[in-house]
């Protein structure tokens, strides 16, 4: 009865471990969006050296008209690549895995929170 009680006792820990899980924060996200704003800008319509992020959760890739995109990013985009939070977060990570080839000059963000509140910012912006 007493492991019983105990194994009881692991999985409750683990399953309120998992719902006490902070979700992603978006103010804390666009403190994030400072880093990306040397390329990017979260205006409609206001392209930089790269394009704008307005509106860019839901979107295919390169898809803003008049924009110059990579090859290589042009390509996704007629694959199919659509910016879904999850297609985000790895290009994000590790943008020369996602988009081999292309031009965004960015290393990528290993650390899971700050993308995940990068992404909740991005997600406001339409």
């Amino acid at each position: 009865m007493k492991k019983l009680l105990m194994g009881v006792a692991a999985i409750a820990a683990v399953v309120m471990g998992a719902g006490a899980a902070q979700a992603a924060d978006a103010a804390a996200g666009k403190d994030v969006f400072k880093v990306c704003m040397a390329c990017h800008t979260a205006e409609q319509g206001k392209n930089k050296v790269g394009p704008s992020l307005f509106g860019v959760v839901g979107r295919p890739a390169a898809s803003i008209e008049g924009f110059k995109y990579s090859a290589p990013m042009k390509e996704k985009g007629a694959g199919g690549l659509v910016w879904t939070a999850e297609n985000l977060d790895a290009y994000i990570k590790a943008p020369k895995e996602i988009v081999p080839g292309g031009t965004m000059a960015f290393a990528g963000l290993k650390d899971d929170t700050k993308r995940a509140d990068l992404i909740a910012f991005l997600s406001e912006q339409k």
